[in-house]
């Protein structure tokens, strides 16, 4: 069967575009660049999400334990701890609820300072996802782009996106399509972590807020999308799971970069939604 034209839809949206899904229990597989190194920008809280739960199992970590994130110094951001004015005492789990669903940058890099780049590192390669790095936390990130620019995000013209090592993935926290579908099956399939702990982060993961990208190529009741969103400078990505009321599972990771620096790109976005559903289809038949 013919695969999806994905170069003539990413185009029509204004962007290029790079995709990789599978089937979680078969492994039939269908790509576009699945390989390509890209970076992920909030997309690497589900690795450290990952190592949170491994820890938890281990013992090294009190999931209920709980910490005091104060208002000052914050990770700048719309969502969660970000955007709030005052000391906020929390567990370890809710940090990690926070990350997941609503993307909280604060709660990400709590987490990250606790757990370390080197813990979620050690993890992916155990795991054979070698090409998979978290070398910064968001608000490292957020930095470098006030460094890169002068100024920071979002408001970004094309000479200012050129510099951005944000969007070089050697110089960045990085995966590929393919791995970021992998980690995502590994999760699905109750093998990154204790089954406890992976049907926990997937009913995490099914709470993202977000229904712009990837779940809006699924629009029923019937059909569970759960996933976790990126977004940097003309960079929008989203990796998770579909999965259909005959029981079929699949893991799909969709990586945009658009050609305009527009901070609002309606198509963009929904150019995830509409390639993951034509790979999912083109799997199930």
């Amino acid at each position: 069967m013919t695969p999806p034209d994905f170069d003539a839809l990413f185009t029509r949206a204004g962007v290029t575009g790079w995709l990789c899904a599978a089937d979680v229990d078969t492994g039939h597989e269908l790509g576009h660049g699945p390989d390509e190194l890209l970076p992920t920008a909030s997309m690497f809280k589900v690795p450290l999400l990952v190592e949170f739960c491994r820890q938890a199992d281990a013992g090294l970590l009190d999931p209920a334990t709980q910490v005091t994130v104060p208002a000052e110094g914050r990770i700048p951001g719309p969502t969660g701890i970000a955007a709030m004015l005052d000391d906020v005492t929390i567990s370890l789990r809710d940090l990690a609820y926070l990350m997941i669903a609503v993307s909280d940058n604060t709660s990400a890099d709590t987490l990250l300072d606790l757990i370390g780049c080197d813990a979620v590192n050690a993890m992916l390669d155990g795991l054979g996802l070698t090409r998979t790095r978290v070398v910064q936390g968001a608000g490292e990130g957020n930095a470098r782009m006030r460094d890169d620019t002068g100024h920071g995000w979002p408001y970004l013209d094309p000479e200012d996106i050129a510099r951005l090592s944000a969007l070089d993935p050697a110089h960045t926290n990085r995966s590929t399509p393919r791995e970021m579908v992998r980690l995502f099956e590994l999760i699905w399939r109750d093998e990154a972590a204790s089954a406890e702990s992976c049907a926990w982060m997937r009913s995490v993961l099914n709470m993202q807020v977000w229904p712009h990208r990837l779940a809006s190529g699924f629009p029923y009741d019937d059909v569970a999308v759960s996933g976790k969103t990126g977004t940097y400078p003309t960079l929008r990505c989203e990796s998770g799971v579909v999965e259909y009321p005959d029981g079929h599972r699949y893991a799909v990771s969709v990586f945009t970069r658009s050609f305009s620096t527009a901070l609002i790109q309606p198509r963009a976005d929904a150019v995830i939604g509409t390639a993951a559903r034509m790979a999912v289809d083109h799997l199930r038949r």
